[in-house]
């Protein structure tokens, strides 16, 4: 789990007062927006968890990009959505469900499953040797990341959390 950020998950600090920003910015997102997708026993489950993720980008204003720097954000959520339900479909019994939730700075990606075990990234990395990249891809890419686990019983939600296009 991710300890690079001394600010609780959500919060990315004080203001910058927008140093740098794009000419072009994404449409403001309403606060709270959350988006859900069920795929408990569905076949293509990353194409579709990545194609459902694409859409929401698309109807809050990151999609299409107005500039690499967007796009690159969009990217970057594409890629993160793809590992964390790829994992959940190797190691975990596959996934129950994709959850995004957005607001202005911040984008969290949700994935629950059935499974025991915990992500964590491979140590060490081994950039030329095929597979394990997956939560080292998630960690270098999010602000922060970690696990929750089901209280009710078997399962968890694995979490990450990038910050919204300027």
């Amino acid at each position: 789990m991710s300890t690079t950020r001394p600010y609780p998950p959500g919060d990315l600090g004080p203001d910058s007062g927008n140093a740098g920003a794009a000419a072009v910015s994404p449409a403001p997102v309403p606060a709270g927006q959350v988006r859900r997708l069920r795929l408990a026993g569905a076949r293509g489950a990353v194409a579709r968890g990545r194609d459902f993720a694409r859409q929401a980008l698309h109807d809050w204003g990151w999609l299409p990009a107005a500039g690499a720097d967007q796009r690159a954000a969009a990217e970057d959520v594409l890629l993160v959505v793809s590992e964390l339900v790829t994992n959940a479909c190797l190691h975990a019994e596959g996934p129950e469900e994709l959850r995004l939730r957005c607001n202005a700075k911040v984008l969290r990606l949700e994935v629950t499953d059935l499974g025991t075990g915990s992500p964590a990234p491979r140590t060490p990395h081994r950039a030329g040797r095929p597979g394990g990249h997956g939560m080292f891809i998630v960690q270098r890419l999010c602000l922060d990341w970690g696990v929750v686990r089901n209280p009710d019983g078997a399962g968890k939600t694995v979490w990450a959390e990038l910050a919204a296009p300027s």
